[in-house]
Formats: C-alpha cells, sequence, structure tokens
C-alpha cells in the first residue's frame, strides 16, 4: 500500500522521506524548502506547479516505489 498519497504534506514527506525530494524537484515542484509546504499536500503544490492528474500520479508511483511503498 502506498505510504505517500495525494493528501501527504509536503513538509512532512521531506522530512520523512528526504529520498524522494528528487522527484518533486525534477518536475519543477521546487517547493520542498518552501514555507507552505508544512501546510500544503502533494496535489495542491503538484497543481500549483501545473501538473496534470497523471503527472502526480507518476510522482507519487515513483516516490513511493523509491522508499518501497508499493
Amino acid at each position: 500500500m502506498a505510504k505517500i498519497k495525494k493528501d501527504s504534506l509536503i513538509g512532512e514527506v521531506v522530512k520523512n522521506y528526504p529520498q524522494t525530494i528528487e522527484s518533486m524537484l525534477k518536475r519543477g515542484m521546487h517547493c520542498v524548502g518552501c514555507h507552505v509546504a508544512a501546510f500544503e499536500t502533494i496535489e495542491q503544490g503538484a497543481k500549483a506547479h501545473g501538473m496534470k492528474d497523471k503527472e502526480i500520479d507518476e510522482m507519487l508511483k515513483e516516490m513511493n516505489d523509491v522508499i518501497g511503498g508499493k
């Protein structure tokens, strides 16, 4: 079961799974260090950076693969 979901907070993901930062950065989500990241979900941040649902799903899959949470 996936550990990182659309409603996961960016700040919590970065804190608990720093190995996922690259997946976000390469898609233009440079908000990993932003003060808003503590309150913004993965989905909110991704949509704010112009990502479509399919791209968000692909990023989440990659992030969960990286942490072993297939």
